[in-house]
């Protein structure tokens, strides 16, 4: 019996599990397909550093929310499936908060009031109710680190091109040698603004669509 049913077990990482994770950096990317995580996007992207710090929050809220919900789905009543699935969120969001303010302080203050939206992404809400309450806990966990990292590498790819040409800097450090300011560069200061992040994303929605024939059907 026991031979038969680790014959029966799905490998860890099998090509269904995988796919997980692979998905939401293209095909259902959460912010360039499902348009999702929006304001966010155009706020905390003015520099790399708070970007990758919200990408790594928000991944990891994603991910250890679906996998809990997941674990609880099968007790909890469908009349306050809502208000389980935002206590878990608003926990998590809570320990993530006060690391980030033990150990990144400075980051933490340039995110402000974001850390704490994040209880209230739909990003995150629509993970737990589309999958993590159908699902078992190991692929939720994987649709939730899949949906944080395909919604982080927007984020980074936005901000590094904001703060590289609205400030001539990459995470902080000065790129653009002083000889291209000299001979008459300018930094482009409508690069910081957040108009520029939505038009970045949508320069981004553009390439990817125009690669993509399946996302062109689809809408």
């Amino acid at each position: 019996m026991s031979a038969n049913n680790k014959s029966n077990q799905e490998p860890l990482f099998s090509a269904k599990n995988t796919k997980l994770l692979k998905k939401p950096f293209n095909l259902e990317n959460p912010i360039t397909v499902q348009v999702l995580g929006i304001c966010s996007a155009l706020a905390v992207t003015v520099q790399m550093k708070p970007a990758i710090v919200m990408a790594l929050s928000v991944t990891i809220v994603t991910g250890f929310s679906n996998l809990l919900i997941s674990f609880l789905r099968d007790t909890i009543p469908a009349r306050i499936r809502i208000i389980v699935q935002l206590v878990v969120v608003a926990a998590l969001v809570i320990i993530v908060d006060q690391i980030l303010k033990a150990y990144l302080y400075d980051v933490s203050k340039k995110l402000s009031v974001f850390v704490g939206l994040i209880i209230t992404n739909c990003i995150l809400m629509g993970r737990l109710e589309a999958f993590a309450m159908g699902n078992k806990p190991w692929p939720s966990f994987l649709d939730g680190i899949g949906n944080g990292i395909g919604y982080g590498a927007i984020l980074v790819i936005v901000a590094f091109f904001r703060e590289l040409l609205g400030s001539g800097k990459i995470y902080g450090y000065d790129v653009i040698p002083k000889v291209v300011f000299e001979i008459g560069y300018v930094n482009n200061g409508l690069m910081i603004l957040p108009p520029m992040a939505l038009i970045t994303i949508g320069v981004i929605i553009w390439l990817q669509r125009s690669r993509n024939r399946e996302l062109i059907d689809k809408s």
